[in-house]
């Protein structure tokens, strides 16, 4: 296995762990931030795990998490994408949608991602070159090549109404065979095993989407912001088996 792709596996061990322990416990300490999105004891010290451990394994790389922000040197070649816990509001609500998600980027270009949600029994991951797998065997997107047949994954109507993108949204969704909500991180997941085959958001951040990039990349799908173009730090998503992308994106794209 790719070196630095064992490591994140190694990593997310650690961060299930912790998840799980505090999952559904009555005394879960649950703060909110100033964004007032919520944030809990487990988010902090997962976070705070992997960094300890990084800073031993790999002392020459940066890492960028959500609570803690940017760690180590800004000149650093290689830096660490990591998000405690995507799904926080799901983990507090005790509903088992949720991961671990870490991510590796050289020079740049993003090169490992683990999602790793361990109340669901299911961990998905990804090195450059390498193919993208769950539970060790390879997934691959789907082959629906028409929009009418298709199966859409969304995230909270809310969002799309904040972000005055109600109408794109809908129009994308009359024109599919199905919706459903799944959101966050698990409807990517899905795109990259086949189970849908194109999911949107319309505001996330670069650690909501650094890992699964490179899953859903890896496992022969196309993944870029609303406005095409491939990257994660675009504030939005359209992930997809592809064959859709520009269908999809004519229609909900900004």
């Amino acid at each position: 296995m790719n070196p630095d792709l064992e490591l994140a596996m190694e990593l997310a061990d650690a961060a299930d762990v912790i998840t799980l322990r505090h999952f559904r416990s009555v005394d879960l300490v649950v703060e909110t931030k100033p964004d007032l999105s919520p944030v809990t004891q487990a988010d902090l010290t997962v976070e705070e795990a992997v960094a300890e451990r990084l800073a031993f394994a790999r002392p020459d790389h940066a890492l960028v998490g959500e609570e803690f922000g940017a760690q180590g040197s800004s000149g650093a070649r290689a830096r660490w994408i990591v998000d405690p816990i995507d799904g926080t509001k799901n983990y507090v609500r005790g509903i088992p949608v949720y991961a671990t998600l870490l991510a590796l980027e050289i020079d740049g270009e993003l090169t490992v991602g683990v999602a790793s949600a361990p109340a669901l029994g299911r961990r998905w991951y990804a090195a450059r070159g390498e193919g993208a797998f769950a539970d060790g065997e390879r997934i691959a997107v789907s082959k629906i090549a028409d929009l009418a047949q298709a199966k859409l994954s969304h995230s909270s109507i809310e969002n799309w109404a904040a972000k005055g993108q109600m109408a794109r949204f809908l129009d994308l969704a009359a024109a599919v065979g199905s919706t459903r909500g799944f959101g966050d991180f698990w409807q990517h997941m899905l795109v990259a095993q086949g189970s849908v085959d194109v999911a949107v958001e319309p505001e996330v951040s670069l650690w909501d989407l650094a890992a699964l990039k490179v899953i859903v990349e890896e496992a022969g799908g196309r993944f870029t912001d609303l406005k095409g173009v491939s990257t994660a730090a675009g504030g939005s998503v359209l992930s997809s088996n592809g064959l859709l992308h520009e269908e999809a994106l004519a229609r909900i794209g900004t």
